[in-house]
């Protein structure tokens, strides 16, 4: 019974941490698939978690319970119209992807701290009021074992962002609209001959990943950090790419990816309960998640095809 406890401790904490990172990771692979890098997911991660964090203050006496999920749904349309930016300098004006992306994470920050300076006099938001709770699943919490470990204590958006990746493999690999996706990522011309609209394509690409990030922020925000900062959204992003290299540029992988690495980030929670860990310097499992970021890449990058025509602006008619 005692793994059963450990595992009760360990997974619920895992998921709890791993969830805006499936998001994010999510959005990177509909966004590289179809040939456009978005470097800027930790951006749009941070517009997400700022405009979901303002809107719960303000709305958190109004709209009770019901604010956290609202608080999604803005974080996910301003992370969705946040992108087009990156859309438009990488597609239309064919800009380097890269510095598109390093340019909106800069500006993310620098936007969310400036106003938070301006709407509340400081630094940092106030504490959100109504955030997302741990709860057990009905019903299914009463299974032996079984329920102890995968639906107590629990977050509803920990579950959402599994079935999110599901259906994300689906669309990707079911479905017309993921064999286009798919097709542009790797041979744009011979996309555009056949008569898929590349451009279009692209941009509905990578406005699902301003979506999905925006979704990963405003999560992040009201599960973890519960207020706003110049520093709630540190590195997320960055593991969330991380995650989609990881995963090799598939849903299900990155999923994968994301569970690990919210493993990683559990493991600073968890250290005093876990006896093999228990006595290892705390600073050490802080830094934890991103020393295994860097070694999976380091194991991993060199195995991982990205899509051929990723990073690379297409230009009609030429090869």
């Amino acid at each position: 019974m005692y793994i059963v406890d450990l595992l009760g401790i360990i997974i619920p904490i895992m998921m709890f941490y791993s969830a805006p990172l499936i998001f994010t990771a999510l959005g990177g692979v509909f966004s590289e698939r179809s040939g456009v890098i978005n470097i800027g997911l930790e951006g749009l991660m941070v517009i997400g978690a700022f405009s979901s964090i303002v809107f719960n203050l303000a709305y958190a006496e109004t709209l009770g319970a019901l604010t956290p999920w609202l608080s999604i749904l803005v974080g996910t349309i301003i992370g969705g119209l946040f992108s087009i930016m990156h859309a438009v300098a990488s597609i239309s004006f064919r800009a380097d992807q890269t510095v598109s992306g390093v340019a909106i994470n800069l500006m993310a920050v620098g936007l969310g701290v400036f106003l938070t300076r301006e709407f509340y006099g400081k630094g940092q938001t106030d504490m959100i009021t109504q955030p997302f709770y741990t709860q057990s699943v009905p019903f299914l919490s009463d299974i032996p074992i079984i329920g102890d470990i995968f639906f107590k204590g629990i977050y509803y958006t920990s579950y959402i962002a599994i079935v999110v990746a599901i259906i994300a493999w689906f669309v990707i690999y079911k479905t017309p609209f993921g064999l286009r996706l798919r097709a542009v990522g790797e041979h744009p011309m011979a996309a555009d001959t056949n008569g898929i609209n590349v451009t279009k394509i692209r941009y509905i690409a990578v406005i699902l990943s301003g979506i999905l990030a925006g979704m990963g922020g405003a999560i992040y925000a009201q599960t973890i950090t519960f207020n706003f900062s110049g520093s709630t959204i540190v590195g997320q992003g960055f593991m969330s790419i991380a995650a989609v290299i990881f995963g090799k540029w598939h849903p299900i992988g990155a999923l994968g990816a994301a569970l690990f690495f919210g493993f990683a980030q559990s493991l600073s929670v968890i250290g005093g309960t876990v006896p093999f860990l228990a006595n290892v310097p705390n600073v050490y499992l802080v830094i934890a998640p991103y020393v295994l970021t860097i070694l999976a890449l380091a194991g991993f990058i060199g195995r991982a095809d990205a899509p051929k025509a990723n990073g690379v602006p297409y230009i009609k008619g030429s090869r």
